[in-house]
This record gives C-alpha cells, structure tokens and sequence, in this order.
C-alpha cells in the first residue's frame, strides 16, 4: 500500500472528524435532561431511547470499525470461512427478541444499570455479582483496543503513521463522552451508519466494475487461494462443524458485552427492543456485502503488509482521493462510537459492582456518575497504551478469549429470568468451570477458538466457547442438585 499523504482525502477525512467532534459536545444538550449528575443519564441517555436512537446506537456499538476491517481482511485470508459473522448475525436477533425485553423489564422495574445488578438482584450473590462485572470489564477492554486497530489501518491508508494521530483520536474522543455520557455515541450513530452505508453500497456497485465484474472477483479469489494452498472459496465439508459451532457461540455471547446490554438497557421500552430485532438485520445484509470486499482485493492484486490493510488499500487504490477520504472518515468514526458505548458500560460495571459494592455503598447519585466519568476516562487511556506498548496480536488473543469469557456469564444472566431453580454457588461453579476451562483449551490448542473432539469415533473441530459453555450448565446443575435448596434474594 502506498502511504504517500493524499491532501484531498486527509482535508476530507478532517472535515467529517471536526463535524462528529463538535457533535459529541453538542449532544449533552440534545434531548437534554434536568442533570448529567446521575447514572441513568449520563450512562443509559436517560432509558428513554425509541425506535430509531436504538436501532442506529446498538448497530452502532455491534458493528464496529474493526468489523469493517477484519470480516474483509479474513475472508481475503481464509475465504468463505471468514462468513461466519453472517449466520451469527441472523441467529441472534431471535435470541435478542425473546430474550433482551425480559431482561430490559427486570432492570427497568429494579432499576439495574449493568448486568452484574440484575445478577444481584436475582441472587443476593456478592460473589456472582463480582464474577460477572469483572468478566464484562475484561472481556471489553481489549475489544475497545481493537477499534484502535481499525483506527491505525485508516490511519496508515492515509499515510499517518506513529502513535499522535491515535492519541489524539482517541483523547477527543474520551473528552466528549466524559461530557455527553451516552448521548455523545448515540448521536454520532446516526451519521457513522449512513457515511458507512453509502461507502458499502457505492463499494459492492463500483469496485466489480472496475475488475472485470463479480464473475472475475470470484475466479481470482479461488486462483489465489489455490495457488497459495490455503483458503476456499466455499466451505469444505470438515468446516461445516466448525462454521456453525462458531456461529451459534458468537450469537449468545454477542448480547452479554457491557455494551451491548447499554444499548438495550437504554431503550424505552420492551416494544422498542422487540421492533429492532426485525429491523437490525438490515445490518447483516451490510456486512454481507463488506465481507465480499475480500474476495475484491485478490482481483484488484493488491500487495499487502497486512490483510487488515484490504479495506483501505482497495479504496485508495480504486477511489478518488474525496471519496477514499470519506470512506477512512466513515471508518474512524465506526471505531469511536463502539469505543464509546463500551467504554460507559465498563465504566458503569466498575461504578456499580465495585466501587458501590466495596468502597462506598452510601455513595450519591452524583457520585455514581462522578466515578463513572472518571473510568471511562480510566478505560480509554489503558486501551491505547496497550495499543501503544504491547504488539497488537496481546489484543487480538485476548479479544478472543474475551468472546469465550462473555459466553460464561450467560446462565447467570439469562436463567434468573425464566426459572428460580438455580442459586448462586452452582452458577458461580458452572462460571469458574466455563471460565478456566474455556482458558486452558484456547491456550492448548495455541490461541485458537476451536477444538478437535471425537463423537462416536468422528473427529469434529467444535467453538471452544460452547465447550465452555457446556461444561458450565453442567456443573451449575449438578452443583445445584447436591446443595440443599434457599430461598433466593432480590435486592
């Protein structure tokens, strides 16, 4: 990629950032409420967000900068196996039908602001509550580095390079959501899903214009692949298993994220959640469509340091300056508005289950959004040093035992809201036993998310995270069943 400053795309690129910037600041006034001075306001917008704000804020939050950098730069690697995003993305609205208005109702009759709450609130577990937050606060932070690195490949395309542009990126950034809370996000949302929408749209209809047509797209991805020896334009009947394994684990951990759960415990109501999960596909379809963007950079015989360089690369090389300078803009501000959400809902996690559990429960309303303001900063500030300090694969590995992470929170989480059955020492055996385990198969399989088991004589590679998960419901059953029964707690 060349990385020669183009000053038309760097002045276009600058234009987009003053504007959202000014926005962030601008959105402590938009729909603006008696005080920021409460956790409500400041880190769920005030639980009053309808249709549209939630619909733009959750896609906003679910589908980040480094979604639109590493789904493409994967299936430029991998081919067809780099899909997996798309089924995961189509089997969890389902899950976030039936599931998120039940759970937003709980927190909205208790008032709970993170996950950890309600666990509390359903189990009168310390303990539990403590399992939870933290495996939410370090499940989020390197998923906040990542949008770093999606950043830094915008970044470079526009030939900036050290760690400046980054630092300052993301001190504009921290600075606007310290002021705006969860406002600032939402309401930049609105203008990074459209400039990301029109730069698809314009991608999947001109860039195969361009290289001879899909026909040719799809001939030289599968050359290269085959010449290569690695990749497959369709799945091979061994990655069937794996494919789907991956998918269907991805989908139940994708809602247990801080931030994700934000953006539905900011809603207005249950109605609210439900008519997203219809609409919110339209989404999947997006990322369908970036996805192919792989396949694009073997046509267009792009020369890479790195695959995360596809995206950027292909607009520089294919586009004119204006509008390969809109693309990185659209980009970049896909990595602030996820940095941002994620960042309130470890803030609010840390606030909540830590220091009002342990260092001062009498501590204020005024308090509470004090110290959230004062993490998120926190949160910010430690995502880009380790960008800055540690090579990048430390976040890529521990953004992948993130997702293992996450998905062991889930019968903690989601089964207090349909049975009374389980208590607190089976689900905090089930998560330590999901938790470890799912640690030790990633480690021993060197930092892979997949598992070779045999069943029945068959070898089948199966998502480590659904093996966790396994092993976690298990044992919190048969914890459950050997300990005599209590009466649970709701605070």
């Amino acid at each position: 990629m060349t990385t020669d400053i183009d000053g038309t795309a760097l002045a276009v690129f600058i234009f987009f950032f003053a504007l959202v910037t000014v926005m962030g600041f601008v959105a402590s006034r938009w729909r603006k409420p008696e005080t920021l001075a409460h956790i409500d306001e400041w880190g769920l917008g005030g639980r009053n967000f309808g249709t549209w704000i939630t619909w733009f804020l959750v896609g906003g939050d679910f589908y980040t900068a480094y979604t639109v950098i590493a789904v493409p730069a994967l299936v430029y690697t991998v081919g067809a196996y780099g899909f997996f995003a798309l089924p995961y993305t189509i089997v969890v609205y389902p899950f976030v039908f039936m599931v998120m208005p039940v759970l937003w109702k709980r927190a909205k009759d208790f008032g709970y602001v993170t996950a950890a709450d309600v666990v509390h609130g359903q189990y009168g577990s310390r303990g539990l509550e403590l399992a939870v937050a933290a495996t939410g606060v370090i499940a989020t932070m390197p998923y906040i580095a990542l949008q770093l690195v999606g950043m830094t490949a915008v970044l470079k395309g526009l030939g900036l390079h050290g760690e400046l542009p980054l630092a300052i990126a993301f001190i504009v950034l921290a600075l606007y959501t310290y002021s705006a809370g969860l406002r600032a996000p939402a309401l930049i949302a609105f203008v990074k899903d459209i400039m990301i929408y029109i730069v698809v749209i314009a991608a999947v209809a001109l860039i195969p214009s361009k290289l001879g047509g899909y026909a040719n797209v799809f001939a030289s991805a599968d050359a290269a692949f085959q010449a290569k020896g690695s990749g497959n334009l369709l799945l091979g009947g061994n990655q069937y298993v794996a494919y789907a394994t991956l998918a269907l684990g991805s989908a139940l951990a994708a809602f247990m994220y801080p931030h994700t759960l934000t953006g539905i415990f900011a809603s207005n109501s249950g109605k609210t959640i439900r008519k997203n999960a219809i609409m919110l596909p339209a989404y999947t379809l997006l990322l369908g469509l970036l996805a192919l963007l792989g396949y694009m950079g073997h046509a267009a015989n792009l020369k890479l340091d790195s695959a995360n360089d596809v995206v950027p690369t292909l607009f520089k090389t294919l586009f004119s300056g204006w509008f390969s300078g809109f693309a990185f803009a659209a980009i970049a501000i896909g990595a602030l508005v996820p940095a941002a959400v994620m960042s309130i809902g470890a803030a609010n996690l840390f606030t909540r289950n830590f220091w009002k559990a342990y260092v001062d429960p009498k501590v204020s309303d005024a308090g509470e959004a004090k110290v959230a303001k004062v993490t998120s900063l926190v949160v910010k500030v430690g995502a880009l040093l380790v960008i800055i300090f540690l090579p990048t694969q430390f976040a890529l590995d521990l953004q992948l035992l993130g997702g293992i992470w996450i998905l062991q929170t889930l019968p903690a989480l989601v089964f207090g809201l349909y049975t009374n059955w389980f208590r607190a020492p089976g689900l905090l055996a089930g998560w330590f036993v999901g938790f470890c385990g799912g640690t030790f198969l990633v480690w021993d399989a060197g930092w892979k998310p997949l598992h070779l088991i045999s069943l029945g004589g068959e070898p089948f590679t199966v998502y480590t995270g659904l093996l966790a998960l396994a092993a976690n419901i298990a044992v919190a059953i048969m914890v459950n069943a050997l300990l005599p029964a209590r009466a649970t707690a709701r605070a």
